[in-house]
């Protein structure tokens, strides 16, 4: 922070402000009632920004009343010249990383990749390195992509990757998504097609706009669906008691989903079950799994860690442990991906198979 100008003076100031990016220089009117929280008065001054965000940069110590460092209890007063800087976290961006990456298919116009479970397919707020992002830009020997360029100041060319969708449409929605078409949950294992070209994205968009996209997915849920094949259908939409979680919810508060299943193996407790999509919803086959009282094996977050069927003895509590402690997110893959490719038109399907972890988890099931 400057120091007071030696020529300040606060009876030459009625109500003066000056503000520069997050920066902001304040002089408190004559007129104005004494007793006021800083915290509180400064929030006027940043109509986009939180209370609890300028609490947060005043704990920092980036602000100075009259020169002097003050805490968020400090009471304005008349003539109080203020100067206070915003702390803002900078803009999501995305660098290339040496990351290892399973690649099914590649060509000049796109790739099908292997994403591992655990692995995060873009940067976002929580997120900002080691995603599936990162390895691709490095792969293709892509440029750094931050939230903070414009439409015009990236092609697909310079990056590598398609720039279609790929910067935040909104303040509220940071998030920086070269080359990503489709996501998986940051626990799903299994297939993804990324564009390299712009032209490229916007085909494979309207494919899955047209629900013409082949995706097929496996999962270890518990119980035993019945009947064993058939179909779940129900809106999606945010849980009104857990914000982070999603629910089968009335139509008109949230979007139609329809999955159809079909079961595959049947263990004691727990089934290998095959799913297909008709919409693609967040979490869907999580939800719906759950909504039917079936969550997918390993979901900590729809109840996929606790034993839902058969016993509670300690030899199936130690089972499961140990099934855990090798499943580290959810029994969920996407084992099927066809297509047709944007400039060929060739039909193609790729599979692959379950994580390697998933034999061992069978066999365990297989001993109740």
């Amino acid at each position: 922070m400057t120091e007071i100008p030696d020529s300040f003076d606060p009876s030459d100031f009625t109500a003066e402000v000056t503000r520069e990016g997050n920066a902001v220089e304040i002089v408190a009117p004559d007129s104005l009632p004494s007793g006021q929280r800083i915290d509180k008065y400064l929030t006027r001054f940043y109509p986009e920004a939180s209370r609890t965000k300028i609490q947060r940069s005043i704990r920092k110590g980036h602000i100075s009343v009259n020169g002097e460092e003050v805490q968020k209890s400090h009471l304005v007063e008349p003539g109080d010249y203020i100067q206070f800087r915003l702390i803002r976290k900078p803009p999501m961006h995305a660098e290339p990383e040496d990351i290892p990456l399973d690649i099914v298919f590649e060509d000049e116009e796109l790739l099908v990749v292997n994403k591992p479970s655990g692995m995060v397919v873009h940067p976002a707020p929580g997120h900002r390195s080691g995603t599936l992002v990162n390895a691709l830009l490095y792969h293709v020997d892509g440029n750094h992509v931050s939230a903070a360029d414009t439409d015009t100041s990236s092609s697909d060319q310079d990056v590598g990757l398609s720039m279609v969708n790929a910067l935040p449409d909104s303040p509220d929605h940071p998030v920086v998504r070269p080359g990503i078409v489709h996501r998986l949950d940051k626990g799903t294992s299994g297939l993804l097609v990324v564009a390299k070209r712009d032209h490229a994205h916007t085909s494979l968009a309207e494919q899955f706009k047209a629900h013409s996209v082949d995706r097929h997915y496996r999962a270890i849920i518990w119980g035993h669906f019945d009947p064993p094949n058939g179909t779940i259908r129900g809106a999606i939409g945010r849980d009104p008691n857990h914000r982070q979680r999603m629910a089968v919810v009335p139509e008109e508060k949230g979007k139609w989903a329809v999955t159809h299943y079909e079961t595959i193996e049947r263990h004691a407790n727990t089934s290998v079950v095959d799913f297909w999509l008709e919409t693609g919803r967040t979490h869907q086959i999580r939800v719906h799994s759950q909504h039917r009282n079936h969550p997918v094996l390993g979901d900590p977050k729809y109840s996929g860690r606790a034993i839902r069927y058969g016993t509670q003895n300690s030899t199936r509590r130690d089972r499961f442990e140990r099934i855990f402690e090798i499943l580290s997110h959810s029994a969920l893959h996407a084992y099927r991906l066809g297509f047709t490719h944007p400039t060929t038109t060739e039909e193609l399907q790729f599979e692959v198979e379950p994580p390697s972890n998933w034999k061992k988890v069978s066999e365990l099931l297989d001993a109740e």
